[in-house]
């Protein structure tokens, strides 16, 4: 039997022995978790922090069935490679033949006085928000905190900035960059975004570093000072890589892996936010969530090699419609660019083309075409002449949006992969409920960004069983998953081709 130990159970881990548990029932996969919680979603958080979620809601669907075990509080502290064995905190050995680094990244935190104490660990009335730990701990402190500053301004931080100004607090972001999220946009969208927050309560401040925090206040390298009861640390992750390291694995930024999720070690391997592919660590789920699929392809004896991921980063923060697909942000050699702004009522669209496809887009303030743009970006499909009337969702989206009409790959839930064709078989599998659609398939259950549209396929699917009844076509037939298409009537050719 091969023996598969996953060090983490982080969304990465958790994904990948899942992943093992059907196409490789016969494998024994252990994963070691360092905390103590059940394996949970990052992406959700915010979410935990502004009430919309409990901290329950955010866990993943245990390994129900197969050969998994799942080690809770079992830190990975020594890899013996000769041996091939791991050893956890409770100084058990952990024979492998195949072991995976799923070890993620740590909120880093700048070592300044008051903001950290002597043992490295956040000083009192300090959050270095990165796990549900984290949230517990910023749950407690909250009751006193009459003012806050977070601590930068990349897309976490102004998910927890907004979080709060929900629940009535006073909320400071401190940002280093030029603007906000300047790894996704360029100036004038930062700037645009930046009104946006401050017209919702929250005061930004870019260029700024952190000096110390005394006195409940935190004092700014500027010489200024903002009142801060709470500071909470979001200012970006380090991986962690000391494992890999001390077992004399590659190490750049992350653990450096191959195309196939391998280390310098064929029998160990890496994925998620603590592996480097080609020079990058993404830190997103969804290419997490990629990797961990060409790692079960390796390790079950496919070959799926795995390429940089399209993303989609949307922010998820009430009253800011934000999108920027692709590499919105920075100029693209041979590109055409078209932007759209009206910084006055908080939009700012910004269109990269090359050879007439889209290669990157940032969308502040336009829901109405983000579908459309995405959907074209997924399929490298030429962009309509009029580019103005497509930012501005007059153009494809009204086509493209429409259930009936997404062709049947195109993808639904970014953060899980899920395209329009799993949905509909798992609606004719009998998940008939945007809630059971979500347990089948996982669409919605990443940044929670596409709900919408999982709850429109399944209205959709529902009339067109509703329709197919009225006509009288026997709907065992027409859904039935194993049924081929009816040739002499098919009132329904979406569901039955698409």
């Amino acid at each position: 039997m091969n023996r598969i130990v996953i060090a983490g159970n982080g969304p990465a881990g958790h994904r990948l022995a899942e992943l093992l548990r059907t196409r490789a029932p016969r494998a024994a996969v252990t994963v070691l978790g360092a905390e103590a919680e059940p394996a949970y979603n990052r992406v959700l958080l915010p979410s935990v922090i502004s009430g919309k979620l409990s901290p329950e809601q955010t866990y993943l669907a245990g390994h129900e069935g197969g050969a998994v075990t799942v080690r809770r509080g079992a830190a990975v502290t020594g890899i013996d490679r000769e041996r091939r064995t791991v050893r956890t905190a409770d100084g058990l050995l952990h024979p492998y033949d195949e072991l995976v680094l799923a070890t993620g990244a740590r909120c880093f935190l700048p070592p300044l006085p008051g903001l950290t104490g002597a043992d490295g660990e956040p000083a009192d009335g300090v959050v270095a928000l990165r796990t549900l730990a984290d949230c517990r701990r910023l749950e407690d402190l909250l009751p006193r905190a009459g003012s806050i500053v977070v601590l930068g301004g990349g897309v976490l931080g102004l998910e927890v900035a907004r979080a709060l100004g929900d629940r009535g607090h006073a909320v400071d972001v401190v940002h280093m960059g030029p603007h906000v999220m300047e790894r996704q946009l360029d100036a004038p969208a930062g700037r645009t975004l930046a009104a946006v927050l401050e017209r919702l309560g929250i005061r930004i401040h870019t260029g700024r570093a952190a000096a110390s925090r005394t006195g409940g206040r935190l004092l700014l390298d500027d010489g200024s000072a903002l009142p801060a009861d709470l500071v909470v640390v979001s200012a970006g992750v380090q991986p962690n890589t000391e494992l890999a390291r001390a077992a004399g694995l590659r190490v750049g930024r992350g653990i450096v892996v191959d195309d196939h999720m391998r280390t310098s070690d064929p029998r160990i391997h890496a994925l998620g936010d603590c592996a480097e592919h080609a020079g990058l660590v993404p830190g997103l789920i969804a290419p997490a969530w990629e990797q961990a699929e060409t790692l079960a392809e390796a390790l079950t004896g496919g070959d799926r090699p795995y390429t940089a991921t399209r993303t989609v980063t949307r922010l998820k923060a009430r009253d800011v419609d934000l999108a920027v697909i692709g590499d919105g942000n920075h100029a693209l050699p041979g590109a055409e660019v078209v932007t759209l702004a009206d910084p006055a009522r908080g939009q700012y669209a910004r269109l990269a083309l090359r050879d007439e496809r889209i290669v990157g887009a940032i969308l502040l303030g336009f829901p109405a075409s983000v579908a459309a743009v995405s959907q074209l970006y997924d399929a490298g499909a030429p962009t309509p002449v009029d580019r103005l009337a497509l930012l501005a969702g007059r153009a494809v989206a009204a086509r493209t949006d429409a259930p009936g009409d997404l062709p049947a790959e195109a993808v639904v839930c970014r953060c899980n992969n899920v395209t329009k064709r799993a949905l509909v078989a798992g609606w004719r599998a009998g998940a008939r409920t945007p809630e059971a659609l979500a347990r089948t398939t996982r669409a919605s259950t990443g940044c929670g960004s596409c709900a919408g549209a999982v709850d429109g396929i399944c209205r959709w699917l529902s009339a067109a069983r509703e329709a197919a009844d009225a006509s009288a076509v026997p709907a065992g037939e027409a859904f039935a998953p194993a049924a081929p298409p009816r040739q002499e009537q098919q009132p329904l050719p979406e569901l039955l081709t698409r």
